[in-house]
């Protein structure tokens, strides 16, 4: 039902975890995707060839940090593709750090990947979408960003401040006929959180306390982008969509 051929999309971290899995579901969908990676090409390329349908698709090494990076890698992919119609602020880093212990630099560093990464990715491709009068913007926040996280408070804020300037896009964007959306999973699956969900104990106690009694994998997160970036979704607009299970109930 869903149909994205003749669409570009932008997906930032999209050589592993719920990155991959977008990439997979939008070229499935019929769209042209291009990703960016840090620094693992062989994953990279890796999921540029297991995309083999008609969709074009291609990596783009790229690191968050650099706001001149971003700029350059944005600029190659409007020159390969000629366009992008939705952009999904997916990479992101997620560290242990308890308040009175984390420096300066550690702070630093997940504010700059997650939020000021989001907001020079979205910065980048506004323009383009305000002349073609259509973009879709989908952020991959967390629940953290909504309840605080204990020991991971450079994170929470982070996602938090993703949370806010999704809203506040959604208003100053809308007139153009550009949704800003959010997605905000819980535990998921992935190479950020394999260590603490290899611990068979702990993972049990994260189970029960889900209504599904399942942790998500990262398809249950792709499902709801691909969803927001479609025209079932062309009414929705500065949502924040909570992916969990049932586990945390905020609004």
């Amino acid at each position: 039902m869903i149909n994205l051929k003749s669409k570009v999309v932008l997906i930032t971290g999209g050589s592993r975890g719920i990155g991959a899995a977008c990439v997979k579901l939008f070229a499935e969908a019929g769209a042209d995707v291009a990703f960016t990676y840090q620094s693992n090409a062989k994953a990279a390329d890796k999921i540029v060839s297991g995309c083999s349908n008609n969709s074009k698709v291609k990596a783009y090494k790229c690191e968050l940090n650099n706001a001149e990076e971003i700029e350059e890698t944005v600029k190659n992919i409007y020159s390969d593709f000629q366009k992008i119609d939705i952009l999904v602020n997916n990479a992101g880093i997620w560290k242990y750090g308890q308040a009175d212990k984390m420096s300066l630099q550690e702070w630093e560093e997940t504010i700059r990947v997650n939020l000021t990464g989001t907001f020079l990715f979205t910065k980048a491709v506004i323009p383009s979408m305000k002349k073609n009068k259509f973009g879709r913007i989908i952020n991959i926040t967390s629940t953290a960003g909504q309840r605080g996280e204990a020991n991971h408070s450079h994170y929470a804020s982070s996602k938090g401040g993703v949370i806010s300037f999704t809203k506040s896009l959604a208003t100053e964007l809308g007139p153009f006929n550009i949704t800003t959306n959010s997605i905000a999973p819980g535990w998921v699956y992935t190479d950020m959180t394999s260590d603490e969900l290899s611990d068979k104990k702990y993972l049990s106690e994260i189970e029960r306390d889900i209504p599904l009694q399942r942790v998500a994998t990262a398809e249950d997160i792709a499902g709801p982008v691909l969803f927001l970036a479609s025209e079932l979704a062309r009414h929705i607009n500065g949502e924040i969509l909570n992916v969990n299970g049932g586990s945390i109930l905020c609004g």
